[in-house]
């Protein structure tokens, strides 16, 4: 094996998907040619590695024969060079020109052949948006500024719906200007408001109902909260806790016509008190083996 993507990554061989990406991003971060102190063929490595890695069909025929038939990851699900996720920006920047300098990115990544053309430094900003519009994606104006001339900027983003919590866009040139070269980039760390009950996985959401012993036995018709309206299920009768009910087409939007699905996860609650006639009761039902 020419590699170990793992030991790149410096990850054990049964990492989770969440630990490969944490340990990909705190790489990439460390390494970043654009660094003081990067290290470009660390990065390169590193984002190798994870292009395989992250890749559920490559990594299992990394882990069977040592290699993948595509190799260097390529232009594939909307992305390229690896790690690296260009999908986001196909929506476009609303009213702005967001070009990518394809010959700027081969210079960075690959280096050689091409001259290197001095550039700006990056701004970075952070918005905020609510849980529903991740999930629905949502366009917005972000205000920032520029050092050279102190005056505030805006620039129209269209967010992805499926957008996670501190993920990234960026906005190509919209950074600060450099003399006789290109202007840097405006990168923009989008933070997810949390949900008071329902939590994003992919493109799905999960969420947890408890019902009562009573309702769990006998089964009982219960409305739970959507993301964006209430939904009726039923819950068949001798359900356990620990089952999982999927709600088709309930979760995160990811084309104009398509949602993930929404898991119930069935929980079992349990009254802290109880009174006399209930006590009563149970204590009959157990003599009956119930």
């Amino acid at each position: 094996m020419a590699k170990d993507y793992y030991e790149v990554l410096g990850v054990k061989k049964n990492a989770s998907q969440d630990e490969i990406k944490k340990a990909f991003r705190k790489l990439a971060q460390q390494h970043h040619p654009d660094k003081p102190h990067g290290d470009e063929k660390k990065f390169k490595e590193a984002n190798e590695a994870y292009s395989i890695l992250s890749d559920p069909q490559k990594r299992q025929q990394y882990d069977t024969f040592g290699s993948t038939d595509s190799g260097q990851g390529g232009f594939q699900g909307g992305q390229g060079f690896g790690g690296f996720d260009f999908s986001g920006f196909q929506g476009g920047f609303n009213g702005q020109n967001m070009d990518f300098d394809i010959g700027d990115i081969f210079s960075q990544f690959f280096g050689g052949g091409m001259r290197r053309t001095p550039k700006g430094q990056s701004i970075t900003v952070d918005t905020t948006i609510s849980f529903k519009e991740s999930v629905f994606g949502v366009t917005k104006t972000i205000s920032y500024y520029k050092k050279k001339d102190s005056t505030k900027h805006e620039v129209t983003i269209d967010i992805p719906a499926g957008i996670e919590d501190k993920q990234a866009m960026r906005a190509q040139g919209k950074g600060e200007p450099i003399e006789g070269g290109n202007p840097g980039d405006l990168l923009i760390v989008i933070h997810v408001e949390k949900h008071p009950h329902l939590q994003k996985n992919g493109y799905h959401l999960q969420t947890e109902l408890k019902l009562k012993p009573t309702e769990l036995i006998l089964g009982a018709k219960k409305e739970i909260e959507g993301i964006d309206r209430k939904i009726e299920i039923k819950i068949p009768e001798r359900t356990l806790p620990g089952e999982v009910f999927k709600v088709k087409g309930e979760g995160v939007k990811y084309n104009q016509h398509t949602r993930g699905d929404l898991y119930v996860l069935i929980s079992l609650d349990i009254p802290k008190k109880l009174d006399k006639k209930a006590r009563k009761l149970l204590e009959e039902l157990r003599e009956l083996g119930v």
